[in-house]
């Protein structure tokens, strides 16, 4: 550890070991900002847990803790708890944090004492590198917290707005960020550093792609948990049907998460058809090999030939 670190970096890892070494990377050689970074290895099975362990020995800025399969929401509520910092800052396992990412949300917040979150411009890319998108959320469009950041691992916050908002919540498996978010903004504004600081990785396991119905499902009890709040109103019964959707996405059958993934499949490549048509017909390929009646994957794909 070190002594009195100014943001604290949080992130959930489950078998990342391909592209995790480039994760710590591009933290540990931010500048200019004492930081600490506290990864939550999340029951990996894939040589995570070693090499998390390798990177420890070798700069004391990283604490890792090892749990039993919980979920990134659980995860992420425990590496919050732990967090010295004045600012808390997402990352996810795989992106990458572009050279002075740290710095500029740390000036940027201290420069409005008044925001509670700040987020940047975000660069979208596959795997093998071609750019799908790039995400610039416009700060007026972000003020009731239901439109959210570019991306999730792109976040910084003010710790103390954070625990003000009551953090991260169980209820919510997936879109717990934008739960969170709807509250921050409750608190202080959401500021947008007009450069692009983060690179996110999207494939078609991603939750973005492959969990596209149950993160609308989910989006639509936050709208109503949000109104509810706003009016003064109890939330007890969106945070229950948030539960009860949580457990189903927790026990969802293997059949439908292939369904998933070759929706997310579907979705790269519909992104790529225009600039990169051949990455795109791979694409779409692995959406017909993981659902073979995906009858937009073959069409789209006929299409290429």
């Amino acid at each position: 550890m070190i002594d009195s670190p100014l943001v604290s970096v949080v992130m959930g890892v489950r078998n990342g070991l391909p592209d995790l070494a480039g994760t710590l990377e591009s933290l540990t050689t931010q500048l200019e900002v004492a930081f600490e970074i506290i990864v939550i290895n999340d029951g990996s099975t894939d040589g995570t847990a070693d090499l998390l362990s390798e990177w420890s020995t070798r700069d004391p800025r990283l604490v890792v803790l090892h749990r039993s399969g919980r979920g990134l929401t659980a995860s992420l509520i425990e590496g919050c708890q732990l967090a010295r910092g004045t600012y808390l800052a997402r990352q996810d396992s795989g992106d990458s944090s572009l050279p002075g990412r740290l710095a500029a949300q740390v000036a940027c917040l201290e420069a409005d004492p008044e925001a509670s979150l700040c987020s940047t411009f975000v660069r979208l890319v596959v795997p093998e590198g071609a750019t799908l998108a790039v995400n610039r959320p416009d700060e007026g469009s972000l003020a009731d917290g239901l439109t959210g950041p570019a991306h999730h691992g792109a976040v910084m916050m003010r710790r103390s707005a954070y625990g003000q908002a009551g953090g991260y919540r169980l209820a919510f498996h997936y879109a717990q960020d934008i739960d969170l978010w709807t509250r921050l903004v409750e608190l202080g504004r959401h500021r947008v550093v007009p450069h692009i600081l983060y690179e996110a990785i999207v494939a078609p396991g991603s939750i973005s792609g492959s969990r596209r119905k149950e993160q609308e499902q989910f989006h639509s009890y936050i709208v109503n948990l949000t109104q509810a709040r706003r009016q003064g109103l109890p939330e007890l019964a969106w945070l229950a049907k948030a539960e009860a959707l949580s457990v189903r996405c927790k026990n969802a059958p293997a059949k439908g998460r292939s369904r998933g993934t070759a929706n997310g499949a579907y979705f790269i490549a519909a992104c790529l058809e225009r600039d990169h048509p051949q990455l795109a017909a791979k694409y779409f390929r692995q959406a017909l090999d993981l659902n073979p009646l995906h009858m937009k994957a073959r069409l789209k794909l006929s299409r290429l030939r």
